[in-house]
């Protein structure tokens, strides 16, 4: 959590840190500013002291809503600095950074740099500002980075904040599935009112529709893909395929917040009409494996464990599994899961970059998500819940929504 910081900073030995960019969409930025609507933005936190945020004067009413320290840029005559280096804007931006660490008394030790920037430009900026400042080591963090370490556990804040996205992603689910069901059925095909076949590409634009009425944005996109592609665990699905009956549909959707905060993921494998018995089987395999893990997940459990543990049920069941040919396109072809935050994948971890840090802490949030995918008999299967570990030890779904696989269909014509 954010009250972890300063402790965190001290365990990595770090003594300042830098967030770059905009508010919005700037999961570094949006986590200690809460996603207002600043557009360029420099924030800096000194070890044992609060952050400071430096803007624009043209944004300085937008940068009040965050409750920080503030800073104009005007206070530092950036017109000045760009006379004064010939027009050489790179220069010019690492003098001002300059300035700022200065003014903060951070011109010695160890600054981490977060956020966003043209990965060019940041490069020239930051490399000049290694000259004006030696006695400053600027560090790069990846994918156990300090933030996404504070990140891991969530306060009731943030809680309440993914939970209503949880439900409203599953009140969209809910119309999708409605929507489908209320549709006529000709020769195994759903027909739109129009009289054409509906497509996988006009219930893709409704349920961006859906969302965008509830207020939420889908920057990632949504997969819903059917047949073959539902067989490919991240197709997004075939604009022109049509809605048939008995095939295998897999939705997976996961919204976010407008202006980039907290995401929600949720997956649901739908049959329309009817399900055949082959699917009918992965399907119960796939739910079989899931209650398992559920059942068998506890509060400071190794996440990566109960990946492990889903590869020993699905390989009992007679599943190839990445862990037993890393090559493999059928059976369980990817991890059990992954944190869910301000980013839509991140800690706690399961895979190669997994630490001790990644347990099912109190107040962690993370989606359980077996699948097995046939490509070639044209059948996937995938359930998700985004789950949390409450202040109880309690591991549970942040929103109910049911497993059910198939959609009855009402208007069926001979």
């Amino acid at each position: 959590m954010k009250s972890d910081l300063d402790a965190l900073m001290q365990a990595r030995n770090l003594d300042a840190i830098l967030i770059t960019g905009p508010a919005f969409h700037n999961p570094a930025m949006y986590y200690l500013t809460g996603g207002v609507h600043v557009s360029e933005a420099d924030l800096i936190k000194k070890r044992g002291s609060a952050p400071i945020l430096y803007h624009k004067t043209m944004e300085r009413d937008e940068a009040a809503r965050t409750g920080l320290a503030l800073q104009d840029y005007a206070g530092f005559d950036y017109s000045g600095l760009i006379k004064q280096y010939r027009g050489n804007a790179v220069l010019a931006s690492a003098a001002l950074y300059q300035m700022m660490l200065t003014e903060q008394g951070i011109t010695s030790g160890r600054l981490a740099i977060y956020g966003q920037s043209d990965a060019g430009n940041a490069y020239a900026i930051f490399s000049a500002l290694q000259t004006l400042l030696p006695d400053l080591t600027l560090v790069g963090e990846a994918g156990d980075s300090l933030l996404l370490l504070a990140r891991l556990t969530k306060s009731a804040d943030e809680i309440e904040r993914i939970r209503r996205m949880g439900q409203i992603t599953t009140a969209v689910v809910g119309q999708t599935a409605e929507y489908l069901a209320n549709h006529t059925v000709e020769a195994g095909v759903l027909i739109a009112p129009d009289g054409y076949p509906l497509t996988i590409g006009t219930v893709k634009k409704r349920i961006n529709l859906w969302l965008a009425e509830r207020g939420v944005e889908n920057p990632e996109g949504t997969i819903f893909s059917i047949g073959r592609d539902a067989a490919v665990p991240h197709s997004v699905g075939n604009p022109s395929d049509l809605l048939r009956l008995g095939q295998t549909i897999v939705f997976d959707i996961y919204p976010c917040e407008a202006g980039g905060g907290y995401f929600y993921d949720l997956t649901r494998t739908w049959c329309l009409g009817y399900a055949p018995d082959e699917t009918l089987q992965l399907y119960e395999d796939v739910l079989a494996v899931f209650r398992q893990i559920l059942s068998e997940m506890q509060p400071g459990g190794f996440y990566p464990h109960y990946h492990s543990r889903a590869c020993d049920l699905f390989e009992e069941l007679g599943h190839p599994t990445l862990r037993t040919n890393p090559r493999t396109t059928d059976g369980f072809v990817h991890g059990l899961g992954h944190g869910v935050g301000l980013n839509i994948h991140e800690r706690p971890s399961y895979g190669n970059n997994a630490t001790h840090d990644d347990c099912l802490s109190p107040g962690a949030v993370f989606t359980l998500e077996p699948g097995l995918y046939y490509p070639e008999r044209g059948i996937g299967v995938r359930l998700e819940d985004t789950l949390w570990v409450d202040p109880e030890g309690g591991i549970r779904p942040l929103v109910e929504y049911p497993l059910d696989l198939v959609i009855p269909m009402s208007k069926v014509k001979k």
